[in-house]
């Protein structure tokens, strides 16, 4: 078995894809319109299935918000330097959305550096840091 997706509901598609690509890095590999069905999918990430997980964003036409609930925690994304990924993101969330919503730093009770950031529809990303991990995935 092998995880292939998340798929996270989304009030504005553009915003989110915009975020994803831009704040992230996150390439748009493909979207799927569903006019018959009201509802619009894209599916973003590091690289395709089966090698890379995905994110699927979707869009159902004309819902613009969605409350989160409390079952969902995050989203985890390996990166090199999460302070850096921090600064990058921060830059962007003016005209993007999103926010940093905690400084990159060590875990409580260990030596693990993480961070973590929101993006414009309220889910959370949390970035590891693991150099050696993030560069052997590409």
């Amino acid at each position: 078995m092998r995880l292939l997706h998340t798929m996270l509901r989304v009030g504005n598609l553009q915003r989110a894809i915009d975020f994803y690509t831009q704040a992230l890095g996150m390439t748009l590999l493909r979207t799927t319109e569903r006019p018959e069905q009201q509802y619009t999918l894209a599916f973003l990430g590091y690289g395709r299935n089966p090698k890379h997980a995905e994110i699927e964003l979707t869009y159902n036409h004309g819902v613009e918000a969605y409350e989160l609930g409390t079952a969902y925690g995050h989203i985890a994304i390996g990166v090199d330097n999460a302070a850096a990924v921090c600064e990058a993101v921060r830059a962007k969330t003016a005209t993007l959305g999103g926010a940093v919503t905690r400084e990159a730093g060590p875990i409580k009770g260990g030596n693990t550096v993480i961070a973590f950031i929101t993006d414009p529809d309220g889910y959370k990303i949390e970035l590891i840091e693991r150099p050696q991990a993030a560069s052997e995935l590409t």
